[in-house]
């Protein structure tokens, strides 16, 4: 298993997307994101996978890679000529490995709420039923990410784990210590590679500038 999240730079795109936007929803230049993409899948020596990412807890399971996006929020193979690819830029990307097959999972508020990750890792047992490992890439962080009351409580009820607070004392919360969590809970190894999406400027952040990219976690057996 191989595995690497990138950043903004060594792309080919430009003014609020600069560099490496591998994403084609967010505006920029068609032909940039199409180049930056068929520049990393040559640095890892295979096509790279994307989804059409919704929010949504739809896990497609595929043999084959499609240059058309499947709509989902989690992508499983067991196929080692392909890499499967999450689109964040604040949101978690979580990448999953076992004995045989991958996955590749989009974990923001609404995912920990909806269950995409308790799904990933249902359908990656039924393939092979061996020990998971996560490794949780780099996403806005519990002090950074203030919300309103309403949408504190809604997630705190379900995920105590992810109660924080911002620098001033406002309401905030930490995805990833909750999802954290949730995977040891279920026997997953987890590991840690967070970093804060707002706080680093080499990385996309829709929170920090609004108009922006998406960076990726990749992942490949």
């Amino acid at each position: 298993m191989n595995f690497r999240f990138t950043d903004s730079t060594g792309g080919k795109s430009a003014g609020a997307f600069h560099s490496r936007n591998l994403a084609s929803h967010v505006g920029d230049d068609p032909a940039s994101v199409e180049l930056n993409r068929r520049l990393l899948s040559e640095e890892i020596g295979r096509p790279i996978q994307f989804m059409n990412q919704v929010h949504g807890n739809i896990v497609e399971v595929i043999d084959e890679y499609t240059q058309i996006p499947l709509t989902a929020d989690a992508l499983v193979t067991t196929n080692p000529n392909i890499a499967l690819a999450v689109m964040v830029a604040d949101c978690i990307p979580l990448l999953l490995t076992n004995q045989g097959s991958i996955a590749a999972v989009h974990v923001g508020r609404k995912g920990l709420l909806n269950g995409v990750t308790k799904s990933a890792l249902s359908v990656m047992s039924d393939i092979a039923p061996s020990t998971i490992t996560a490794i949780i890439g780099p996403s806005i962080c519990g002090t950074c990410y203030e919300v309103s009351d309403d949408v504190y409580e809604e997630v705190t009820s379900a995920f105590p784990r992810s109660k924080s607070q911002t620098k001033h004392g406002g309401l905030a919360l930490d995805l990833a210590a909750a999802l954290s969590y949730e995977l040891e809970s279920n026997g997953v190894r987890v590991l840690d590679r967070t970093g804060c999406t707002v706080e680093d400027r080499s990385l996309f952040s829709y929170r920090r500038d609004g108009v922006t990219g998406r960076q990726v976690g990749l992942i490949w057996l």
